[in-house]
């Protein structure tokens, strides 16, 4: 067992891992976010939309496009009625001028006549009004009617300007005026062109104040959007009322962004939410899986996965690199499963897809879809051994996507707007996830794990090391199968790595090739220790371990089978020849770390078992009979003697696992030596018979 102090300091340590993890983790992932300052979609007028189902967020008016905003100006140009002051003294003027020519030149029988009807006619036209050729035609437009405002003693009127006369039009009217009476040739001689003047004057600055007034009103939204009200749903086309809605929400958006650029407030968001997540992790793992600090690499791995994947996501959403859906997710947690476990991977997946979701901006399908495909991704693979499993799994997540986003699309459409880009995104995806198997390899790599796959390969006996044991040592090799067969059972039996321990069997006493006759399992009859002191004997049967270490790094076994050859005697004595040489010097004080192997003692549920099982198999081989009762003596004594020395203290292995363990291997024992019950004998008065 540890020291308070070294159990004081294996604690700080840990506890500086969670902070650093979560701190550093949550440095990167925010770091790399999106800011939310640029507008999350891409829409055109008269295009499907491409994206989830999109919810006002907030109330928001609808902007007028600018084409909107520049025909409703043209026609406010175009209805506006400019003002012209009217001008009383010219009237005035030219009715003089007319009587002065008439007394001065107009001499005849008719001429007091046509004077006095050509004054009528000049009081007509001045008290209607009128323009300058300029002005007139500058008002004039042959698609609208239009009109002027006339002031006349601070008096603004409408009229139309139908009802005004240009100096060509007044002329025409003087002469066609009562043409039977009055004829146009003698009008000629009255020059009439002379008495017609402009009697209304252009006020520009009063027009231009009032057009400009006109103008400012046009107000430039067309209704608001309530906060919570659906604006698109994927499918629909982007119709010109809708892109208007859309193309406010943009604008009121950036605006939003702008107005609150003075406080980093998303920035300080997302720090909040990754590290509240981070946070739930790591308390997850300090109740329920705190081994896994045991060894840095786990939890560097742990968070690194989903990290990475953050990291990748916003990229690909910041830069507009394909589609988030395109990103396989699914790798994470089968990562996590095939190093770790089931719930773990989970965890970790789930927390991964909630900070994920924080940037997208329609997040709820994704989250739905990728913690579907989670869990299926875990179940359907719970032990990887083959390579053909890696693309089943893939394949079964495809159909899992495609299934489950369908029926939401018909749930959300009503089965009539499905957008198939999307299953093509699922089809990528799912061709990323197979790259799964390699990453596998570059983990094992880096983090010095062993996944099920390599385990698998490792434990074939075809394998260059294991061949060479059968022919340098076939007793240690059968010895090897058959506790790497009972480890197997037993872990299944407490739920422990099955793989792991076989493995770890099969290699655990690869060191005795060196010098395989020295132990029993490989003699016929004749043993070299003989010849041997108990001290010498001793030191060579405890050399198979590092022998067996140093094999297993020339051969680059990994680290965690290299464990079960380090811990399989764990720090126990070789105590044949210990007892030997203790017997025969009883007077003399023995040097016991002589007799000791090196360990360390098992610190896995899995090295535990494989002590307990090579043990108790070596054990029985040397029993004078197979029964029901030696088998189980012998089992429980070599067990009992095990957890009296402390060999299990610094593992994780209870006693209700110890218990089921001595059950599995009586069992097992008892079947491979087919115990059997004893048979009566005949009495003599039966032999009489």
């Amino acid at each position: 067992m540890k020291s308070s102090k070294q159990q004081k300091r294996t604690d700080v340590t840990r506890f500086l891992m969670k902070v650093a993890l979560v701190v550093v983790s949550t440095v990167l992932i925010v770091y790399f976010m999106p800011r939310g300052d640029e507008f999350g979609y891409k829409y055109e007028q008269n295009m499907p939309w491409n994206y989830g189902l999109l919810i006002a967020n907030t109330k928001f008016p609808i902007l007028k496009n600018d084409s909107a905003i520049h025909k409703e100006r043209e026609l406010t140009k175009r209805r506006f009625q400019p003002y012209f002051h009217y001008e009383k003294e010219v009237k005035d003027s030219m009715v003089n001028r007319l009587y002065y020519h008439a007394a001065q030149e107009w001499n005849g029988e008719n001429a007091t006549m046509y004077v006095h009807h050509i004054a009528v006619l000049l009081d007509t036209i001045y008290r209607h009004g009128v323009l300058s050729v300029e002005d007139y035609t500058q008002q004039s437009d042959e698609e609208h009617h239009k009109n002027i405002r006339i002031v006349n003693d601070n008096l603004a009127t409408s009229v139309p300007l139908s009802n005004v006369y240009s100096p060509r039009s007044a002329y025409k009217y003087i002469m066609s005026a009562d043409t039977a009476k009055y004829s146009r040739l003698v009008l000629q001689q009255y020059n009439i062109n002379e008495l017609i003047q402009p009697n209304l004057t252009y006020d520009e600055m009063m027009s231009k104040e009032e057009l400009d007034e006109q103008l400012q009103g046009i107000s430039n939204y067309n209704g608001f959007v309530q906060a919570g009200q659906k604006i698109i749903d994927r499918g629909e086309t982007v119709t010109e009322e809708i892109y208007d809605i859309l193309y406010s929400y943009q604008k009121d958006f950036e605006r939003r962004n702008t107005d609150s650029a003075e406080l980093p407030y998303k920035s300080i968001g997302q720090t909040i939410f990754v590290l509240v997540i981070l946070t739930i992790l790591i308390f997850y793992l300090t109740l329920f899986r705190a081994d896994y600090f045991d060894n840095a690499r786990s939890g560097i791995l742990l968070f690194a996965l989903p990290v990475a994947f953050c990291i990748i996501a916003s990229l690909m959403m910041s830069h507009k690199i394909l589609n988030v859906f395109m990103l396989p997710c699914c790798m994470v947690p089968i990562i996590i499963r095939v190093f770790m476990d089931s719930r773990t991977a989970f965890m970790f997946h789930t927390g991964m897809v909630l900070i994920i979701s924080l940037m997208l901006t329609s997040n709820y399908e994704f989250i739905i879809l990728q913690l579907v495909a989670g869990m299926v991704a875990i179940q359907t693979l719970r032990e990887l051994s083959q390579r053909s499993q890696i693309i089943r799994t893939a394949f079964i997540i495809f159909c899992v996507y495609v299934i489950f986003y369908t029926g939401y699309s018909f749930y959300h459409e009503n089965g009539v707007k499905m957008d198939t880009w999307m299953y093509v995104c699922f089809s990528v995806n799912c061709v990323l996830l197979m790259f799964t198997y390699p990453m596998l390899w570059v983990f094992e790599k880096l983090f010095g794990f062993v996944s099920d796959v390599t385990l698998v390969e490792l434990s074939n006996v075809h394998n260059p090391l294991l061949q060479r044991m059968t022919e340098v040592a076939p007793g240690t090799f059968q010895h090897s199968m058959q506790v790497a067969n009972l480890s197997a059972e037993v872990a299944n039996k407490i739920g422990g790595k099955a793989q792991l321990v076989r493995t770890g069997a099969l290699y655990h006493d690869i060191g005795k090739m060196e010098r395989p006759v020295f132990f029993t399992e490989n003699q016929n009859g004749v043993s070299p220790h003989k010849h041997l002191t108990p001290l010498k004997s001793a030191e060579v049967i405890i050399a198979h371990v590092a022998n067996g270490v140093a094999l297993a790094d020339k051969n680059h076994i990994p680290n965690s089978i290299k464990r079960f050859i380090l811990t399989h005697h764990g720090k126990g004595k070789a105590k044949y020849f210990y007892i030997t040489y203790k017997n025969e010097h009883p007077d003399e004080e023995i040097d016991e770390a002589a007799f000791t192997y090196p360990g360390p003692n098992p610190s896995t549920k899995e090295e535990a078992i494989l002590m307990m099982c090579d043990a108790t198999e070596a054990a029985s081989r040397s029993l004078p009979e197979y029964t029901e009762e030696s088998i189980n003596q012998l089992v429980d004594r070599i067990i009992d003697a095990q957890v009296a020395e402390g060999f299990f203290s610094e593992c994780s292995i209870t006693f209700k696992d110890i218990a089921v363990a001595k059950a599995v291997l009586k069992d097992k024992l008892k079947t491979i030596y087919h115990t059997r019950i004893s048979y009566p004998e005949l009495n003599n008065a039966t032999n009489e018979l």
